[in-house]
């Protein structure tokens, strides 16, 4: 991450690195009470950190799901936050057209997991300068994740990150195979577990996704003794009210105690 984001706090730290936030930018006054929050912990314990909100949410099991609160004014309020933290932040783009657009106000463009085969959104995003964290679609092996990486890199852009967040396994679940780290790693990039998606129970007859966020704990602790070099995870301080995902989000309060746990993890396998 040192070469990735030089302005990143702490990455001399040896910890892994943290990409937290909400799932979803619902306003200004939520996204800087949780961006402040995560600041405050993440400083007291050296963990490099990147804040993470999504400007819009494209992919919705229902027509009547919350997608945004519009996309310039989620922009706007993800570039205060890095500018007033003084901290990098990172959003998900859905369309070639955006990357360019979203760059303007983030350090880091992620590529959704159902999306990380589409080659002309991974070129443009690429072609943005940014770093560029592909998330591992749930229907592919890690290895297969070595081709998107090359589709950034042969766009002349080697700062490249890999997000696993689980495979399907049946409809409705989804199962990580912890192998699939040290495979991403020999890529020569940071790779991410995310600790929240891999725990979502997609395709609910009420179409409104479930999630196990009692073993987000779990989750982590298995990827930082692997050799994660990061992790994703998504936290609300009222996960019950979130407009998104909140079936699968870590309450804000319980944050704290857990990466406590996971530092000390990291500091036994290093």
């Amino acid at each position: 991450m040192i070469n990735l984001l030089p302005s990143l706090k702490f990455s001399d730290s040896g910890n892994f690195f943290l990409m937290s936030g909400p799932c979803a930018i619902e306003g200004e006054e939520m996204a800087l009470r949780i961006a402040e929050k995560i600041v405050q912990i993440t400083d007291k314990h050296r963990i490099p950190y990147i804040f993470k909100g999504s400007y819009r949410k494209a992919n919705r099991s229902r027509i009547d799901s919350f997608t945004g609160i519009g996309d310039e004014k989620a922009l706007k309020i993800l570039s205060r936050i890095g500018r007033e933290f003084g901290i990098p932040t990172v959003t998900d783009i859905h369309a070639a057209e955006e990357a360019e657009m979203s760059a303007a106000y983030v350090d880091v463009l992620q590529i959704p997991a159902f999306l990380c085969r589409q080659t002309d959104l991974l070129i443009a995003a690429a072609n943005t300068g940014k770093v560029i964290n592909i998330k591992k679609g749930q229907f592919l092996s890690s290895g297969s994740m070595k081709f998107a990486v090359d589709k950034v890199k042969d766009s002349g852009n080697e700062k490249v990150i890999l997000t696993d967040r689980g495979n399907t396994f049946g409809y409705q679940d989804l199962i990580v195979d912890f192998r699939g780290i040290p495979e991403m790693k020999s890529f020569g990039v940071p790779v991410v577990m995310d600790c929240t998606h891999s725990l979502q129970q997609p395709n609910q007859t009420s179409g409104v996704t479930g999630g196990k966020p009692e073993l987000i704990e779990t989750i982590a602790k298995a990827a930082i003794a692997v050799g994660a070099d990061g992790l994703f995870i998504e936290t609300h301080p009222e996960p019950e009210n979130a407009k998104s995902d909140g079936a699968n989000m870590l309450h804000l309060t319980l944050l704290e105690n857990l990466l406590v746990k996971l530092v000390r993890i990291r500091q036994a396998v290093t």
